[in-house]
């Protein structure tokens, strides 16, 4: 295990984006400057000029590297000059939070859930063939276990009934995914695949990885080269090319609407069973603490963090009310959508799925 991350890490060295997270103007002695590592999908919301002044009205100013969520506990191994971590996940806050040897519960400001987008030609197909459901309110359900039997016996687009009308779809069906080895919600979709391949319950011993290996491969195989960022097989979707399934965060497609940009006739599926992104701050010091308690505490940094499509804790209405007018339709509430989360696996026992998936020797 330890081998592996020392490659993702230096994958995530190759690939990070660094920059500072600073209001505009000259620098205020009153500020205290707090350094960190947060996930790419974080960056926009950070980079924000309203979110940089509302930070320095509380007197901090934030510099923050880009990394991986799954290189992120490597990076962040010796901690010096370190304020915080901000992955995009729990997992790899668990293992940071053992680096540093911290034993407070670090703070989950806001999450978002990981679906499906389709084009609505698809999910129709989808929805045809039992793989899909839309409920009255339009708000889309990917059926897991119907998709996990597809891929098992290995179904095709053109064995579905209605793809007929559409020659675009070919090939097997699977859904389009990040790396793993360096990518949060790559990684996500493997702990998901592997509960449900795992009969309902979530990994944690070697039979459970043998339950799940074959076809975790066979998921990751199809795919083909694999993108290191979550933004790449988003863009490639919404520039019609690409898979027609795409595994994405919620908030990707939920910031385009709020940007006003057009969606066209994108759908957003929710897993009937799927994997939320907590988005989870590990604090290493005081600054780092005021910093977490900021972004779950302060009224507008939640109102914030719900227009760059975050679903906030602490404000759980706030998501809905200002996308329930948008297109496409998202569910307001993930419980009353009847969405269920298992619980992620182990860092160590996801490691070894991420390598099952891979086809990597163990």
């Amino acid at each position: 295990m330890r081998r592996a991350l020392g490659v993702l890490a230096a994958l995530a060295l190759l690939g990070g984006v660094t920059y500072a997270l600073i209001p505009d103007g000259k620098p205020d002695a009153k500020r205290a400057t707090v350094v960190g590592l947060i996930g790419s999908e974080k960056r926009a919301f950070f980079e924000n000029p309203d979110v940089k002044a509302e930070l320095a009205k509380q007197g901090l100013e934030v510099r923050a590297d880009s990394a991986g969520s799954w290189t992120m506990s490597e990076q962040a191994k010796d901690g010096s000059g370190l304020d915080f971590a901000f992955p995009a996940s729990t997992a790899p806050a668990r293992a940071i939070q053992a680096n540093w040897g911290l034993q407070d519960s670090p703070l989950v400001p806001f999450y978002s859930p990981l679906v499906v987008v389709a084009h609505e030609p698809v999910a129709q197909v989808l929805r045809q063939n039992n793989l899909a459901t839309v409920d009255d309110s339009k708000v889309w359900t990917f059926r897991m276990d119907d998709y996990v039997a597809a891929l098992k016996a290995g179904r095709q687009w053109p064995d579905l009934a209605g793809s007929s009308a559409h020659p675009e779809l070919g090939g097997p069906i699977f859904v389009t995914t990040t790396d793993p080895e360096s990518s949060s919600s790559g990684a996500m979709y493997v702990a998901l695949l592997s509960y449900i391949l795992n009969n309902r319950q979530v990994v944690s011993d070697q039979a459970g990885i043998d339950a799940s290996k074959d076809v975790l491969r066979s998921a990751t195989a199809m795919q083909g080269g694999q993108k290191s960022s979550s933004d790449e097989p988003f863009k490639d979707f919404g520039a019609g090319v690409g898979n027609p399934l795409v595994f994405a965060y919620e908030s990707q497609v939920a910031e385009l609407a709020l940007r006003g940009q057009s969606t066209g006739d994108m759908v957003v599926l929710y897993p009937d069973t799927t994997i939320y992104s907590d988005h989870t701050v590990v604090a290493r010091t005081e600054n780092g603490r005021k910093l977490a308690g900021l972004l779950q505490d302060d009224e507008v940094l939640r109102r914030l963090e719900a227009r760059f499509g975050f679903r906030p804790q602490a404000s759980p209405g706030a998501f809905a009310e200002l996308m329930k007018d948008k297109k496409p339709v998202f569910a307001p509430d993930l419980t009353a959508a009847k969405v269920k989360q298992p619980t992620v696996p182990s860092l160590d026992n996801l490691t070894k799925l991420i390598a099952a998936a891979k086809g990597s020797k163990k």
